[in-house]
Parts: structure tokens; sequence; C-alpha cells
């Protein structure tokens, strides 16, 4: 349907292109933007990692947009009405799922999903239960209040959706983009699951990459700005613990920060890790006090245009990451 409401827009703009070559543009020129325009399928995808999958499976047989720019915290991002308007034309929307991008749910009910193709790429992954709240700890039982209780009964059914942080899950999420592919442009079937599986072997050789290198490492605790690398934690053995909890803004308190400190100190802990894309301020902090230095671990939920321009990419940066865990782990 999407490709045929091209079609027809294309035939109308015929004369225009026509006419325009009369002032020097060439009738091999409108030829060749026609088929660009009406053979290719139209492709949202959210934040980076959902468009670094897709971009791979795809190769060059479709148009691939990123909706959410990359300096921008994707947990905290909501779509304008042009963004909206982007994902009612596309033939494909991925997203992660309705734990990270929140506000996808309500998007899907008031748009014509005939139209649109929504693709959740966690499909079929079990999600871990986010972490705990601050109200949740240095609590005795009983103390806890009618409120305090409703809030705790509503965290405990929020999920983490950092999936794609462990390269095992991260090949689930390839082959669901896939299928949805397959499904929507099934004249490229061979195509799609040969660039699947090319990618998907780089993937299996990066979670080898993690196994060996993390298997006899000495320590096992990390602790990290906010509660993005479970999945990776759980598939290697290791132990997070996060300043925050499923999103980067969210701050301790004292109590806490105290608590961090003597866990820290306790387990030697010499790197205390954050994001690129939220602020520093805390885990400098803690690491200011018990004097250890701070790093980047990347979660991918944003990649500069400039690092993408210097050739990164998912595999490197998460690469990268392994480095850097590796490094704090044997201090």
């Amino acid at each position: 349907m999407k490709k045929f409401k091209r079609v027809v827009a294309l035939l109308i703009a015929i004369p225009l292109m026509l006419a325009g070559c009369q002032q020097g543009v060439s009738n091999e020129w409108a030829e060749k933007q026609i088929k660009k325009d009406t053979e290719k399928i139209q492709i949202v995808t959210t934040f980076y990692p959902m468009y670094e999958f897709t971009k791979n499976v795809v190769g060059d047989l479709a148009e691939v947009k990123l909706l959410i720019p990359s300096s921008i915290e994707p947990h905290d991002w909501e779509p304008s009405p042009k963004d909206v308007g982007q994902i009612q034309n596309a033939d494909l929307f991925i997203y992660d799922s309705e734990y990270m991008e929140t506000w996808v749910p309500d998007i899907e009910k008031s748009l014509d999903t005939k139209e649109s193709t929504f693709v959740k790429a966690s499909e079929g992954i079990t999600l871990m239960e986010g972490e705990e709240d601050e109200h949740d700890h240095g609590q005795e039982e009983g103390e806890e209040d009618e409120q305090a209780e409703g809030e705790q009964h509503e965290h405990s059914h929020e999920k983490d959706p950092h999936v794609w942080l462990s390269p095992v899950l991260a090949q689930k999420e390839v082959e669901n983009i896939k299928d949805a592919l397959i499904k929507v442009d099934p004249d490229h079937k061979n195509d799609y699951e040969k660039n699947s599986d090319a990618y998907i072997e780089k993937l299996k050789a990066l979670d080898k990459d993690f196994k060996s290198t993390l298997e006899d490492v000495k320590s096992k605790d990390i602790i990290t700005q906010h509660a993005a690398f479970g999945y990776l934690a759980r598939e290697y053995g290791l132990t997070q613990v996060a300043i925050a909890g499923l999103s980067p803004e969210n701050e301790p308190s004292p109590a806490k920060l105290a608590e961090l400190k003597e866990f820290a100190l306790d387990h030697s802990i010499k790197t205390i890790f954050f994001e690129e894309v939220a602020s520093p301020k805390v885990a400098q902090t803690l690491a200011t006090e018990i004097g250890a230095e701070t790093q980047v671990l990347n979660t991918l939920e944003g990649l500069s245009k400039e690092n993408q321009k210097k050739g990164a990419d998912y595999i490197q940066v998460m690469q990268d990451n392994l480095d850097k865990i590796k490094l704090a782990l044997t201090e």
C-alpha cells in the first residue's frame, strides 16, 4: 500500500520532472529518482542499536532513518508530531521495547497500524526485573506505609530494556528484525538472511571475546552510573552495582552513596563507570571519595555522527567496553 501511494505521487510528479528537463534535468535522472523512491522500503528506527542492527540486515535494499538524535538520552525523549508522521509513513517502525521507548504503545494505538508495521526487536526475550528504587532500601519489615507498598509493587513490574548490551541477546534482536523485513519484502528474503547471518557471526565472535576475556578476571564487581548492564553482567558472570536505577537521571540519596562507598572499599573497586550521554557528576563524586577513577562505559543509546564517521559501530564500541571492564577488574 505504501509503495502504491509513492508510485501515485511520483506519477503526478512526472510532468514536473519532464518540465525540469527543459532546464537541463535529464529523463534518466527522473527515472532513477522514481526507481529509487518506489522500490526501496522505508524504515524508521528509534535509537542507535536498532538503527545499526537494521542497517546490517538491509544493506542498501531499504532507506533507514534514525529517529532519536544521538545527543539525547533515549529514556527522556518524546516524539514530536513530525516524528509521529515519519512513523506513520514508514513501512516498518523498529523499536527495542515498551520499557525503553515508553511512548510507543500510545503511538501504536493512535496510528493506523495497517499502514505501518511496528516491530518490537526484543520480542521473545524474557526481560529482567528492574533494580529497586531508593525507597526500597534501608527499610525494616513492616515500616512501609500503604503508599510505599503501592510504589514498591508498581516498580516491581518495571522491566530492564537494555538487552542489546548482551551480544547474545543482540543476536535475537537481529533475527527479529530480519524476520519482520522478510514479511514486508519477501522478494529479498535471501539477501536479508545472508546479511543477518554475516552480522550474527560477528556478534558470536564478540560474545566469544567477552567469555574468554572475563572468565578468569580476579574481580567480578562493577559499579555503573545506572542499571544498564544487567544482561551483560548476567551473561558473563559479573555483578553490576548501580548508582541509579534504570534511568541515568535518578540521583541516589546520601545513604545510598554511603552504601556504595562501603561496597567499593570492601571490594577494592578502582573504577566507577558512567555513560557518555548522562551527567558524570555523581560518579565523579563517588570516585573522589574512594580514590578511584571514572571511565565511560558506553550504553550505545546514542553514537555521535562524528564517531560513526570515524568508523565506530556496535562491535567496536562493545569491544572498547570489554577492554575497559577487563582493565577495571584486573587492577
